[in-house]
């Protein structure tokens, strides 16, 4: 008892206060960003890139990013031999609408000059109306997760509840699922929580890329699930396939089989760039 006691003295709280609080950690890797200024289009990033990804136009000298395909491998940033790929810290990437992602790299100057208010449903994906500081500027943190408990029980009558599908993934995005529920990103604290049957849930969190042994399941877990209900695609894989496109044993995204609400891109994407796209379905349905 004493050695439990002195332990809660000796270390201080482990939960992190994301949302409230932006993580801006230079340790962990994000969005790829190319510089056109600084690209000679030698296409070195493109014959090179695993999941083809990367989309260069030598004739009209453009390049770009499609993240629904990227998985984040920094390859391209060591093959450039300008300095013109730069790995971010980036992590903020759900989004509601897949084209969204696919036309990133060629719009992002145009999405970052134009207003927030101004942007159309589908760009607006880089803030939410539950963690947006400028409408909650001086708001503390027990205060965001009472205000998200408060629209999350508006909107289904209770807590959240998940349930996560395995679709064929290499289990590297379930492992980032899986902690979100560790003491360090405590999901729980937000009223969200995982339950074992679609049956019960409100929002299945789908991962892989919906292969031909996992379609029927993957379509009757849907079917399963009562309205309104939410579906988030987790991964390169559930958004595009991945590097396991365009074979015949997979699909090219889950949105081929079940209708999806929001697009989480990364290989894997970290726990709290899923608790972004998670806050961003709940917005979609408010």
């Amino acid at each position: 008892m004493f050695d439990t006691l002195k332990k809660i003295i000796k270390y201080p709280r482990l939960t992190q206060d994301y949302p409230n609080r932006s993580l801006t950690p230079a340790s962990f890797l994000g969005q790829t960003e190319i510089d056109t200024a600084k690209c000679n289009f030698c296409g070195e990033c493109a014959l090179h890139c695993p999941s083809q990804a990367i989309v260069l136009d030598k004739s009209a000298r453009s390049i770009g990013i499609d993240y629904a395909k990227c998985i984040f491998c920094i390859l391209c940033e060591e093959i450039c031999q300008v300095g013109a790929v730069q790995t971010t810290n980036k992590f903020e990437l759900a989004v509601r609408d897949k084209v969204t992602l696919n036309n990133h790299a060629l719009c992002a100057n145009a999405l970052r000059d134009t207003p927030l208010s101004n942007k159309s449903n589908g760009e607006s994906f880089y803030k939410t109306a539950v963690i947006n500081e400028e409408n909650l500027p001086n708001t503390s943190y027990e205060t965001i997760c009472s205000d998200l408990q408060a629209t999350v029980k508006k909107i289904f009558g209770r807590s959240l509840q998940i349930r996560e599908v395995d679709a064929g993934s290499c289990n590297g995005c379930d492992y980032e699922i899986n902690a979100l529920n560790n003491p360090f990103n405590d999901l729980e604290r937000l009223g969200i929580s995982f339950v074992a049957s679609p049956r019960h849930a409100d929002m299945l969190l789908v991962t892989g890329t919906g292969t031909r042994n996992m379609q029927q399941a993957l379509v009757k877990t849907y079917e399963a699930t009562p309205d309104p209900k939410l579906v988030v695609a987790v991964g390169a894989c559930a958004c595009s396939g991945g590097i396991f496109r365009d074979t015949y044993a997979t699909n090219n995204g889950i949105d081929a089989l079940v209708p999806v609400d929001v697009y989480i891109p990364g290989c894997p994407p970290r726990p709290q760039a899923i608790i972004y796209g998670i806050l961003k379905a709940i917005d979609r349905v408010k």
